[in-house]
């Protein structure tokens, strides 16, 4: 059975940070590119980072772009998304997303498997 479990969500304030982890099972990780995508209620899910597990490139988003990082840790099968210098407008929830790689030029718009998602409010 396919697994993306997301933590690190919660609440934090304007300049601060978090980590948000995806631990990833029942399927070949290394076959996979891994991302992050974001949704406001009512908007569509949008996607701001992906990694490609098996050599470690990873694309963002413009809105994101010097801000956030993604990392992947082979070890544990699981991709991190470090978030600094958030703001308001980064309030969404987050879900992790795993895509084929034969994909990957599509990793910020499309996935084979969905995570549920970690909420993350940035107060002003």
């Amino acid at each position: 059975e396919v697994q993306l479990v997301e933590s690190g969500g919660g609440l934090v304030q304007a300049g601060g940070s978090l980590r948000l982890s995806c631990a990833a099972s029942g399927f070949t990780f290394d076959d996979y590119a891994i991302g992050w995508f974001r949704q406001v209620p009512g908007k569509e899910r949008v996607g701001i980072s992906c990694i490609n597990s098996s050599d470690g490139s990873t694309y963002y988003a413009d809105s994101v772009k010097g801000r956030f990082t993604i990392s992947s840790e082979h070890a544990k099968n699981t991709v991190y998304l470090q978030m600094n210098s958030l703001k308001p407008d980064d309030t969404a929830d987050y879900y992790c997303a795993a895509v084929h790689r034969l994909l990957l030029h599509r990793c910020l718009g499309v996935a084979n498997f969905w995570g549920r998602g970690t909420q993350v409010t940035v107060s002003s």
